[in-house]
């Protein structure tokens, strides 16, 4: 029996790197952005457990703030602050390539989608930081 891929000419592939993303700050910045995904819902799932804590009861919530303030999770907390820092800023960033928003048949500059947002999130920083620290 003749094998019908004997004579067929192989293809070229070019090898890849496993670490193709550390080659250039665009791949790197899309790699961390995928990976702060990660960061984002355990802030998600730290949240969920906080309002629970606070519906069981105050002994409850006192015992997760003392879970809380073991070394390890201090520091998965301010890793996974700057990781979601990270994700709002790049998706700003993002805003005013994935929305062609007209106004009299020109297209609005970027700075004029993206503004928006880091101004919302300026006024809602500020608002939620006068509620904490009044008192």
């Amino acid at each position: 029996m003749i094998n019908p891929t004997e004579y067929l000419p192989k293809s070229y592939h070019t090898r890849i790197s496993t670490y193709w993303w550390l080659t250039r700050w665009a791949y790197l910045k899309f790699i961390l952005r995928e990976a702060s995904s990660v960061f984002v819902a355990w802030i998600v799932v730290l949240t969920l457990l906080q309002i629970r804590a606070l519906t069981d009861g105050p002994a409850e919530y006192a015992e997760l703030q003392k879970w809380l303030q073991s070394p390890l999770l201090l520091a998965l907390n301010a890793v996974s602050f700057f990781f979601v820092v990270f994700h709002a800023v790049t998706w700003f960033n993002l805003a005013p390539k994935a929305m062609a928003i007209r106004v009299r048949g020109k297209r609005l500059p970027g700075l004029a989608i993206a503004a928006p947002n880091y101004v919302a999130w300026a006024a809602i920083s500020a608002a939620v930081a006068w509620i904490l620290l009044r008192g």
